[in-house]
């Protein structure tokens, strides 16, 4: 057991290495065009976790034989991997996007200054909340399809757009601590802890929205004078009936209430489907194929973290209060930051103090990488053409994060 410990703990961080690395490999599929086809496809940040896990399997049958590989695959729990593909279909469906884009419009001809000024603040800000009610990976898909046209185009300078895209990863991160259901963190300690939605509310969640306010702010004055002077025209659509609308929302609500249960979730989603096909005319693409390889990506992240206990539970568990914060913080930049917070959950004891410190720390650290947060992949997947030869560094992101991070760190330490 304990080789297969050694050999999945390498593989984890042969995986981080090349999540850290995509961008050389665009640069090789530009220099040996070639080999362009396979450099792509490393190249792919989706792809990267997927890859090395299915390389992981392979090495427990090499090692320890075929039926210990597939038990071992078979007993991971890959609900949140299938519900982000399923919640980022329904919540980047044309009547749902269409119906929070009005949202953000109504609201910003109530702000001060231009128009798609007050809409670039609103999606930095108001729908990184709202992630509290229709969980953190919807919230990142809806505010990544408004945000790509307005602030995430290619003549806008890419450090500022590194800047947007770590305070919309932060922002995500924090803003899904209003209850105890939105944020994967969370989720996953909530009923061990026994912590419910006013008690994040309190404890949490106010600390959060001033964060996410400060972050919303702070970037977006910078990016103001970029910006265009209007969004960009929708295409000549028909309307999308108020019923339709309706039964999309219907469908996006049923999907975070069962969220828990795969089997229900995904007949629902059958049905969406279905529902689509009947109703072609009020609808665009579906996300499907983005959504897949964000799932295959956050899959892979459970095959390959499946083995991590080992090392990082004692890492855990030696640590004070302060030093846990910080320990978590930063090792969420290298481990999914649901993943520090289980394993927090299975040492006997915990303070409270323990506890608030563990997953704040997990969730202001959220932003560093593009494997800190469950979500953060549908953004990279959603957002990475606006960047330069359609890749989003690791590098670039860290720095943009850096300054939303410390943001969080003080409103979650200090108030």
């Amino acid at each position: 057991m304990r080789t297969l410990e050694f050999v999945a703990t390498a593989l984890f961080a042969v995986a981080v290495l090349h999540t850290l690395s995509t961008k050389v490999f665009e640069r090789l599929a530009y220099r040996h065009p070639r080999h362009a086809g396979l450099f792509h496809l490393l190249g792919e940040v989706e792809v990267v976790f997927g890859f090395w896990a299915a390389v992981l399997v392979a090495a427990i049958g090499t090692i320890a034989g075929s039926a210990v590989a597939i038990e071992y695959a078979e007993s991971r729990k890959y609900t949140e991997p299938v519900f982000v593909v399923v919640i980022m279909v329904i919540a980047a469906s044309r009547p749902v996007l269409e119906g929070i884009r009005a949202l953000v419009a109504f609201l910003a001809r109530w702000l001060p200054g231009r128009a798609v000024v007050a809409e670039a603040w609103l999606c930095l800000a108001l729908v990184p909340l709202l992630g509290s009610l229709v969980t953190e990976p919807a919230a990142m898909t809806l505010a990544a399809l408004m945000l790509a046209p307005l602030v995430f185009r290619p003549e806008l300078p890419e450090p500022l757009k590194y800047g947007a895209l770590g305070v919309l990863f932060v922002n995500i991160s924090i803003g899904g601590t209003l209850t105890s259901f939105a944020a994967p963190p969370v989720l996953i300690v909530a009923a061990t802890w026994t912590w419910d939605s006013a008690f994040m509310l309190a404890t949490f969640g106010w600390k959060s929205a001033i964060a996410v306010l400060v972050n919303a702010t702070g970037i977006v004055l910078l990016l103001r004078r970029h910006l265009p002077d209007a969004a960009a025209p929708a295409e000549e659509t028909a309307r999308v009936p108020l019923t339709v609308t309706a039964i999309h929302f219907a469908f996006l609500i049923a999907t975070v209430v069962f969220a828990h249960h795969p089997v229900i979730f995904l007949g629902m989603f059958l049905l969406f489907l279905g529902y689509t096909r009947a109703y072609a005319t009020h609808q665009s693409p579906l996300l499907l194929k983005e959504a897949l390889l964000v799932g295959f990506f956050l899959a892979g992240l459970v095959v390959l973290g499946g083995l991590q206990q080992w090392w990082l539970q004692p890492l855990i568990s030696g640590l004070q209060p302060l030093a846990l914060f910080f320990g978590a913080l930063g090792l969420t930049a290298i481990a999914d930051n649901a993943a520090l917070t289980y394993l927090g959950s299975l040492i006997d004891g915990m303070s409270a103090e323990a506890k608030y410190m563990l997953m704040a720390g997990a969730v202001a650290g959220g932003g560093l990488t593009v494997i800190a947060n469950a979500p953060n992949p549908a953004g990279v997947a959603l957002l990475r053409n606006g960047f330069d030869k359609g890749s989003i560094g690791a590098l670039g992101l860290l720095l943009g994060a850096l300054t939303p991070t410390a943001v969080a760190t003080l409103t979650l330490l200090l108030l």
